[in-house]
């Protein structure tokens, strides 16, 4: 009958479709790259060492296949030559080849040493390497069929575990001194050549930058405290930790300010006033050791304060030369905290501008979606001048805005060759347009900018805020600004009064 036919049908073909999958899973699971399939193929591990190229062939595949822990056939030497035996070794001529077979490896490349070998050593067996990269541009240009999962690892582990062993030309010597050599040589290599060196000195110098600040509060805090016992009333007249610091090195005890000049630290009215204030001081008298030990604590404020000056110039060039167009934008302490909490700037670059908005905030990020409150607006990009000189009810948006030009910014910093800051001084201009903005009533944000030429060069930019009221700009040369936000115009940028004004050549 029909019926008895079509189930024995069904039943084949439901059989044919578990076997196909059965197929397909074993094959997911040892990771087969490539068509033929791994029970008809010899299977070779390439291995690598700080000597050479070791490959080796697996006398057991099942073992290999099945077993979830290989470790234990490598706990000895004759348990690991029943698993795998050595075919063939290339041993690197000196160190230089060592250094770039092993530089090629860390980038998945497939180096002409590695590809020569492979040639002439691997014919129709599979080969497992414990790189899928690799094994992907091996199939590619050489055509041969690579493994790569998981049981490919332990077999690279076991047979490290036991190299002495397999391999003839290194029984009864140490690999430490050579593995140790070529990692000090990749290391200086990486070092030397890396494109995000340079980063470093810029993470290094906020870091420390941060760490003088905390320090030099510290030490003129103790200062203060220190010598207001003797001089109390002198805390709230000079209230600049470092001319503090000057004029306590200067004077000495408070008997000593009546004839001590400071017009070279202090305004004439805080001198006078100092003066005045130590003749009827109410503090304790202290002895010359006392003295000497808090001038001394004065002269590491000094020290350290002038250090701090230097270091921020020192911060200012690096940040202009390596990222001008996001140093325009935010400054050079704000751009340098966000490579640094980035960790390079090419990471920096790889942030969408949402990232980059609430870079700094992660913890009150997190925290608000773990209840479900609103999340933060703005992290470490708060600092910057644009969003700090916004109305409150503004910054959040303000810093969004900030947020998309900065990371335009610093894909530029990042991946162009251009040394200028054209970008970011054209953003920064859109962005305090738009700051200006914000802060108009409603019913005069769409209208048109109005321009009006005088009669002698300079031209006066006129905002209509109103009947009686008006913001006006003048003495800028050749400006034109016309139904939108800006207008570039003879190579100069126009931004607004009280929005950070740039007028500077491209």
């Amino acid at each position: 009958p029909r019926s008895v036919v079509r189930r024995q049908h069904h039943k084949r073909h439901c059989t044919c479709t578990k076997e196909a999958k059965h197929e397909r899973r074993f094959e997911a699971r040892i990771g087969v790259v490539g068509s033929v399939h791994a029970d008809r193929i010899d299977m070779l591990l390439l291995f690598e060492t700080a000597a050479g190229f070791g490959l080796f062939k697996v006398l057991d595949e099942g073992k290999v296949r099945e077993e979830k822990d290989l470790g234990k056939y490598f706990s000895t030497s004759d348990g690991a030559n029943k698993l795998v035996k050595l075919k063939a070794f290339s041993k690197f001529d000196n160190t230089t080849d060592a250094l770039a077979a092993a530089t090629a490896l860390v980038d998945s490349k497939l180096s002409k040493g590695l590809k020569k070998f492979l040639k002439k050593n691997v014919g129709e067996e599979t080969l497992a390497l414990a790189d899928s990269k690799l094994g992907s541009i091996v199939k590619d240009k050489l055509g041969i069929d690579c493994i790569a999962n998981g049981s490919v690892l332990e077999l690279a582990r076991g047979v490290r575990s036991q190299l002495s062993a397999l391999v003839s030309e290194f029984s009864g010597q140490d690999l430490s001194p050579m593995s140790l050599g070529l990692a000090h040589s990749l290391s200086r290599y990486k070092l030397k050549f890396s494109p995000e060196k340079v980063d470093t000195m810029i993470i290094q110098a906020i870091g420390l930058l941060d760490d003088l600040d905390k320090e030099l509060n510290t030490y003129a805090m103790r200062a203060r405290e220190w010598y207001g016992w003797h001089f109390p009333e002198m805390s709230k007249i000079v209230t600049d930790n470092v001319d503090y610091a000057k004029t306590v090195k200067l004077m000495g005890t408070r008997e000593c300010a009546a004839k001590t000049d400071f017009s070279d630290i202090l305004p004439e009215e805080v001198e006078t006033e100092l003066k005045d204030a130590s003749i009827i001081s109410m503090g304790t008298e202290i002895n010359e050791m006392d003295m000497l030990n808090i001038i001394q604590l004065c002269d590491q404020v000094i020290s350290l304060s002038e250090y701090r000056t230097q270091l921020f110039e020192y911060l200012k060039s690096r940040m202009n030369a390596i990222a001008p167009n996001l140093t325009v934008l935010v400054g050079e302490l704000v751009g340098a905290r966000l490579i640094a909490h980035a960790g390079s700037l090419i990471n920096l670059a790889k942030h969408p501008a949402s990232t980059v908005q609430i870079l700094g905030a992660e913890k009150a990020l997190f925290r608000a979606l773990k209840t479900k409150h609103e999340t933060p607006k703005y992290g470490l990009i708060y600092h910057a001048s644009l969003i700090g000189q916004s109305a409150p009810k503004f910054k959040g948006k303000i810093s969004r805005v900030l947020a998309a030009k900065c990371s335009l910014a610093i894909r530029v910093d990042a991946l162009s060759d251009s040394p200028d800051a054209t970008i970011g001084i054209e953003n920064r201009a859109k962005v305090s347009y738009r700051a200006i903005r914000t802060s108009w009533p409603p019913a005069i944000r769409g209208r048109t900018v109005q321009r009006k030429d005088l009669k002698h060069p300079s031209v006066a930019v006129s905002f209509e805020r109103g009947p009686e009221k008006s913001l006006s700009l003048s003495g800028v040369p050749k400006v034109s600004l016309m139904h939108g936000p800006f207008e570039r115009h003879s190579n100069i940028f126009l931004c607004l009064r009280g929005a950070y004004p740039i007028l500077s050549k491209c």
